[in-house]
C-alpha cells in the first residue's frame, strides 16, 4: 500500500511536557483520513509537525515516501493546507484573493479558474469577499490550498462555524475532491457525526497517544456492533467533546 503520510515514533515536547508520544501514523494515498481527538490531545501540534512549521530532532516524517527532514520544500509543493479560518482580504474579490495566492505559489494563471470551479465559486469570483458567507469563505480557503494541484490536503477544523447547510456542502466538496480528483485528505474535526459520513479511515489520538487507526469498517468491527463513531470515540478517550 502507498502512504501519503507516514510517521515513525514521532514525539514532540514543549517546556518539558510531552505533547506527541511515539506517534506512528499511516495515511493511505487517496483516502479521506479523519484525525480525531479531544482538545489538548496533540492534533494541532501533529499537523504543525507534518507541515514542517515545528521540527523534531530526528527525521521521522515521510510524505509520499520522502523524508520531510531532507526534502521539505519539494514536499510542501505537494501539500495544500487550511488551518481553521483562511486568511483572506475582505475588501478584494474572490478572484483577486486567488491571484495573490497564485503569485505567492508561482503557479499558472489558468489554475485559478480550475480550482474555483472545483469548489463551486467560479460564478462568485468577482464578488468582494466581505459579501461572502462563512461557507463561501471556507471554500475559497480550500481553493487557495488547491493552487499548485497538491496531492495532499491537510485541513484543521474546516467546518468551524458553518451552519448545517454549509457543513453538508463542505462534505460533498471534500468527497468529490477525493473521489473525482484523487486528492488525499487529512482532516481534523470535532464534528464526529460528519466525520462518520465522510472519512474512509480514522485515527484517534488522546494525550499524544494513538489509540486507533485504520479503515472505518475496521473501527466498527473492532468495537461494539452498531455503535456510532461518537460512542466509540467517547469510550476510547473517556472525555467529553
Amino acid at each position: 500500500m502507498t502512504y501519503a503520510i507516514q510517521t515513525n515514533q514521532l514525539s514532540y515536547s514543549r517546556r518539558g511536557q510531552l505533547i506527541v508520544d511515539n506517534l506512528s501514523l499511516r495515511v493511505p494515498a487517496g483516502s479521506i483520513f479523519g484525525f480525531l481527538g479531544p482538545n489538548g490531545s496533540g492534533k494541532t501540534t501533529t499537523i504543525r509537525l507534518l507541515l514542517g512549521l515545528i521540527q523534531t530532532q530526528k527525521p521521522c516524517i515521510q510524505i509520499f515516501g520522502q523524508q520531510l527532514h531532507e526534502h521539505r520544500l519539494p514536499i510542501l509543493q505537494k501539500i495544500g493546507a487550511l488551518i481553521e479560518a483562511p486568511v483572506l482580504y475582505p475588501h478584494l474579490s474572490g478572484g483577486e484573493n486567488m491571484e495573490i495566492g497564485r503569485l505567492a505559489r508561482r503557479v499558472e494563471r489558468e489554475q485559478t479558474g480550475c480550482v474555483l470551479e472545483m469548489v463551486g465559486l467560479a460564478g462568485e469570483a468577482k464578488r468582494r469577499v466581505r459579501t461572502y458567507s462563512l461557507g463561501m469563505r471556507q471554500r475559497l480557503g480550500i481553493a487557495l490550498a488547491l493552487l499548485g494541484d497538491p496531492d495532499l490536503l491537510i485541513l484543521d477544523e474546516p467546518t468551524n462555524g458553518l451552519d448545517p447547510a454549509g457543513i453538508r456542502e463542505m462534505r460533498r466538496m471534500l468527497a468529490e475532491l477525493s473521489e473525482v480528483h484523487g486528492k488525499t485528505i487529512f482532516i481534523s474535526s470535532h464534528l464526529l457525526d460528519e466525520m462518520e459520513k465522510l472519512v474512509t479511515h480514522v485515527g484517534i489520538l488522546n494525550h499524544g497517544n494513538l489509540l486507533f487507526q485504520g479503515p472505518m469498517a475496521q473501527l466498527h468491527a473492532d468495537f461494539t456492533a452498531g455503535a456510532t463513531l461518537e460512542e466509540i470515540f467517547l469510550n476510547l478517550t473517556n472525555d467529553r467533546i
